[in-house]
């Protein structure tokens, strides 16, 4: 393997970490407002990411639970996704890339991307 392409992929690992860390950070806002939401819900209107469910609590609060409930799975499924991305980039042996390890993961992430 030529220094260039290790020098990229070390670039990839790192994005790779770069984008797993703020979906995790994302993912525990959603946590954390939505818990914050359930013991005070007249802040609702200022949730994360500026995402104004008001109206939606106010007609029926069990569809603002689903709703937000929906968003955490979604977001914490990207947070995993990227997780399991992590791990096939730092196990991935690019004299041969091909074998059983990188099957698992990419049948893993087909699974986790088209659900």
């Amino acid at each position: 393997m030529s220094e260039t392409n290790n020098f990229v992929f070390m670039g990839l690992k790192i994005v790779a970490w770069v984008i797993v860390v703020g979906l995790c950070i994302e993912a525990g806002g959603l946590i954390v407002n939505f818990i914050f939401s359930l013991s005070k819900p007249k802040f609702v209107h200022n949730l994360y990411q500026k995402l104004d469910l008001s109206e939606m609590y106010n007609r029926s609060k069990w569809a603002f639970f689903e709703m937000f409930s929906f968003i955490l799975v979604i977001s914490i499924l990207k947070a995993y996704l990227f997780y399991v991305v992590i791990k096939l980039i730092t196990k991935l042996n690019l004299s041969k890339p091909f074998n059983s390890f990188v099957s698992q993961q990419i049948t893993q992430i087909s699974y986790y991307t088209f659900p």
